[in-house]
């Protein structure tokens, strides 16, 4: 975390729009807790000013001229480590580039989605804001992620043993939810699960919509197991991680012997902040499962999973929770600890194991 938490949030942004500049600025300066100390128009001018300026958190475009965003944020954390926040199109080829950023350093990013649509502007600010202040507030650190194809890997004991009620268990469906530091713990978790793994795995990551697909492309051609995006009616098939589409709540319903994917438009469930909704998809996976499913929290802002692995824990599941040391952001997993809806508490390289031995 910073050093000095009551100091003001020093920031530096870096992109080539003009346009993006201004409006990022004056939306961080008019937060009395933010500090705008340096503007870059490109990615050598931004790992000048971050050299020079040492900011608490840098916003980075990703395509600039002279040196892009991912090139400059790899020399910025050779040089000095700092948190970036890459703001990122929405499209696939965006996202594509943010996962590399996010491989390479980067805490989180921002969809770049300043339309003439008032509601996008007041999402764009309202996000900016809350994932400034998040990325400030983060722990800053990179786990090694693990190498892609994992079929073995020999770790240390958990730090924390499974209960009895779980050491005895057999789990046949996993839920795991997801935020902030979300894309690259969960590929450290997948790439942990052998391809011998024969239960089906549904994930529920806040990603928009064109950020979902390609996602899931990543995880698939990096991991033993297959993973791709779901899609209404797909039908939970052994071994395959399906990962919830952005931009909709997905839910599992029991279809005869089987579980399926049911999506829905966010209008149906304005309860629900984040979307896709963690609480939404473990609690349904609850209610259509009779107790034989797992639920795992990785690092995130807010509680969204808290009430889902609630819901999970009273329906007779397990659930796995990412200690505080390796998460980016606490909020998810202190919430379901707080909350005592925690049965095991593992740092992020022991999750995948875990996953898989109480599942075999």
């Amino acid at each position: 975390m910073l050093s000095n938490v009551s100091s003001r949030l020093r920031v530096l942004v870096v992109d080539d729009s003009s346009f993006m500049r201004m409006v990022i600025r004056s939306v961080l300066e008019k937060d009395p807790a933010i500090e705008v100390v340096g503007i870059a128009v490109d990615g050598l001018e931004g790992v000048e000013k971050a050299l020079a300026l040492k900011p608490d958190v840098i916003t980075m475009d990703i395509e600039m001229p002279r040196l892009d965003g991912i090139s400059a944020l790899k020399q910025i954390m050779a040089k000095c480590p700092t948190r970036v926040l890459m703001v990122s199109t929405l499209t696939c080829e965006g996202a594509r580039a943010t996962f590399d950023a996010l491989d390479a350093g980067a805490i989180d990013y921002i969809p770049k989605n300043v339309t003439d649509s008032i509601d996008a502007q007041k999402i764009f600010k309202e996000e900016l804001l809350r994932k400034v202040k998040g990325a400030g507030s983060s722990f800053f650190r990179r786990v090694p992620m693990a190498p892609p194809h994992t079929a073995a890997v020999k770790l240390p004991p958990p730090s924390r043993p499974a209960p009895a009620r779980l050491a005895g268990s057999k789990y046949h469906v996993v839920g795991i939810g997801a935020s902030t530091g979300g894309p690259v713990a969960l590929q450290e978790v997948l790439g942990r699960i052998p391809a011998t793994f024969s239960h089906p795995i549904v994930v529920a990551i806040h990603m928009p919509k064109a950020f979902t697909g390609p996602y899931a492309e990543r995880l698939n051609s990096k991991c033993s197991i297959q993973v791709k995006e779901a899609t209404d009616g797909d039908i939970l098939q052994p071994g395959v991680a399906l990962v919830a589409p952005g931009g909709r709540h997905t839910a599992l319903i029991r279809q005869g012997n089987s579980l399926a994917i049911r999506t829905y438009p966010p209008a149906e469930f304005p309860q629900y902040i984040y979307i896709p909704s963690v609480d939404h998809m473990l609690t349904s996976l609850a209610d259509a499962c009779n107790g034989a499913m797992l639920g795992v929290i990785l690092t995130g802002m807010g509680s969204d999973g808290f009430k889902g692995m609630k819901h999970l824990k009273e329906k007779g599941g397990g659930t796995i929770v990412q200690d505080e040391a390796t998460s980016t952001i606490y909020g998810m997993p202190r919430a379901c600890i707080e909350g005592r809806v925690a049965d095991i508490i593992l740092p992020l390289g022991q999750i995948g194991a875990e996953i898989s031995r109480l599942s075999g």
